[in-house]
């Protein structure tokens, strides 16, 4: 069931409620998911600090953790939970979005997002040529490493737990490291 009738846009989104949610919008539809957990957070957390310091230290270019919005199109506006921009590309930067793709888009899947972030948004980052998407799963305890090629993401081979970037070469995270101590609370 669709709660509008027309497209939606960045202008509508703007006008949102702080409540908490988080609100995309993906193909003018609005798209809200509730505050993340706290194993999201942890997780957001250290992926911020391992690819923020990387990217500090060898002048790469900026990193910005989520809530912060991706314009890809007036119609597709999203809050990844990670966003890099390459040094080279950083002019897309505005004071209130990213103006275009990213260089790398990171979504920790959730209950709630997963099938989104799997299906919906690889197409919408793959065909708005965002190069490298990850997919962090905290019940799997993996990251999904999807590089693109010809419009399409192609899944990249960890070698041992290692995750290593195209984008951001010499970026080595231990997939079990990363996992390590993050557990649910009761």
């Amino acid at each position: 069931m669709s709660l509008t009738t027309h497209s939606l846009t960045y202008d509508d989104l703007a006008r949102m409620p702080d409540d908490g949610n988080r609100y995309e919008i993906i193909g003018g539809v609005l798209c809200v998911s509730p505050s993340p957990t706290e194993v999201h957070q942890a997780l957001s957390f250290r992926l911020t600090l391992l690819v923020g310091n990387f990217v500090t230290a060898e002048r790469l270019g900026k990193v910005y953790a989520a809530p912060f919005d991706a314009r890809l199109s007036e119609q597709d506006v999203v809050q990844p939970d990670l966003i890099f921009v390459s040094r080279s590309r950083l002019s897309i930067i505005s004071p209130t979005c990213i103006e275009g793709a990213p260089d790398l888009l990171v979504e920790i899947l959730s209950p709630s997002t997963a099938h989104r972030d799997r299906t919906q948004k690889a197409r919408l980052y793959a065909g708005a040529g965002v190069p490298e998407y990850w997919l962090v799963d905290p019940e799997a305890r993996t990251v999904t490493v999807l590089a693109l090629h010809r419009g399409a993401y192609a899944q990249r081979e960890l070698r041992g737990d290692m995750i290593r970037s195209e984008i951001l070469p010499g970026l080595e995270i231990d997939q079990r490291a990363l996992f390590a101590g993050i557990m649910e609370h009761g």
